[in-house]
């Protein structure tokens, strides 16, 4: 192979719920149509494939460049289980909040994508609730303060909040919670709110944003910012229900399988498994199947200290373990001391701050903050040097 290592030119999404300015700020990258850049997407999602280039200036889709040598490219083991590049990698920089969502567990990601084909609902349809056959856990690092909403709230706090607030529509439901305070309890409590009619949604609407007009705790006021964007929307009971978290530049949060989550505002670095599936429950004008959504969902409360990520610290590395081995991540403290990294799968490096020289066998590519490179498997290891911030997306083959 005449290289094994390229620069990424990355696909820009402006979706409307980011930032105008958040990627200009930290990585000078220009914005001349003055639209949002919700996500930069690192890797070869077909949504959103990057390009790669090469020493010579040559140019060509990574997933192009994947297919032409998927073994020397990812490497047999991680080639045989995935077929493809398992994760996306992504800056993303929230202005507004996304949708509060649950993804599937694998087992049933398979099974609802195989039902929904035999069923004949398109791939595009607004309807289809499965794009893939596969889960998608995730991780984001903030790169700037983050919110976040993640998992239930411990029920006792859930109900004490309600209790705060006159809702006459929701009355009867918080008794029945408050004299069930189980994970059954929570589940019939959350269907309750996600089933009201139209009028009853209303009302209830109404009547939280009158009872919270005077209240200043996190979950009212981020309910106040909510309705900003969905002033009728059932998703905004789901900071009363739903942990509220705040990260902390360089720290992270692991996003398991069928638990309700939401990123309200802020900018970071976020690495999945290479899925697009869905299952929307609030903060959204899209299809809301409440069916799939509670056959997807573990009703299970969680306490904030559990939420984040505990980083292992190595030398000049940081990394934050998942429970997954369709990526890992780390970050790497760079300086002018030449070091070397040993690979075992394909691998995407950004660059946070700073500028770092990276080399393999073949070529050398140096990068700045904003920019990126790919790292094919055959390249067995890359040296890296100069004085910056690396993020390491790879892998694990075990």
């Amino acid at each position: 192979m005449q290289y094994t290592m390229w620069k990424l030119d990355n696909t820009i999404k402006n979706y409307d719920w980011g930032s105008k300015t958040a990627l200009s700020e930290l990585f000078n990258i220009s914005n001349p149509t003055n639209l949002p850049q919700a996500e930069i997407w690192m890797g070869a999602h077909p949504a959103g494939t990057s390009t790669a280039i090469s020493a010579d200036g040559s140019k060509i889709k990574l997933d192009q460049l994947i297919a032409d040598d998927p073994l020397a490219i990812l490497g047999a083991q991680t080639y045989h289980r995935y077929h493809g590049l398992p994760y996306l990698f992504k800056v993303l920089s929230a202005q507004m909040p996304l949708s509060v969502q649950v993804h599937p567990e694998l087992s049933k990601a398979k099974l609802g994508y195989l039902k929904e084909n035999q069923l004949g609902i398109p791939l595009d349809s607004a309807t289809r609730n499965y794009k893939d056959a596969n889960h998608k856990p995730e991780l984001i690092y903030a790169l700037t303060p983050f919110w976040a909403m993640n998992g239930f709230r411990p029920i006792a706090e859930i109900i004490e909040l309600f209790t705060q607030l006159t809702i006459p529509v929701l009355e009867k439901y918080i008794q029945t919670f408050a004299n069930d305070r189980t994970d059954n309890g929570l589940k019939t409590f959350f269907h309750s709110i996600l089933s009201l009619n139209y009028d009853e949604k209303q009302h209830a609407i109404s009547a939280l944003l009158s009872s919270i007009e005077h209240k200043h705790e996190i979950a009212f006021t981020t309910i106040k910012n909510m309705a900003l964007q969905y002033p009728n929307d059932s998703g905004l009971f789901s900071p009363l229900i739903l942990n509220l978290v705040r990260l902390e530049p360089h720290q992270a949060m692991f996003l398991k399988a069928q638990t309700p989550h939401a990123y309200l505002q802020g900018t970071g670095l976020e690495i999945m498994a290479n899925s697009d599936n869905v299952l929307r429950a609030g903060l959204t004008s899209k299809h809301i199947d409440i069916d799939e959504l509670f056959d997807n969902t573990t009703f299970h409360s969680i306490v904030p200290e559990q939420l984040l990520t505990t980083p292992v610290q190595q030398d000049n590395k940081v990394d934050f373990p998942v429970p997954v081995n369709d990526f890992a991540f780390e970050i790497i403290n760079s300086d002018e001391q030449q070091c070397s990294q040993f690979i075992r799968s394909a691998e995407i490096i950004f660059c946070l701050e700073g500028k770092v020289t990276l080399s393999t066998v073949t070529n050398r590519v140096t990068i700045t903050a904003g920019e990126s490179v790919f790292i094919a498997y055959c390249a067995g290891k890359f040296d890296y040097q100069g004085k910056g911030l690396l993020a390491r997306a790879f892998n694990h083959t075990n």
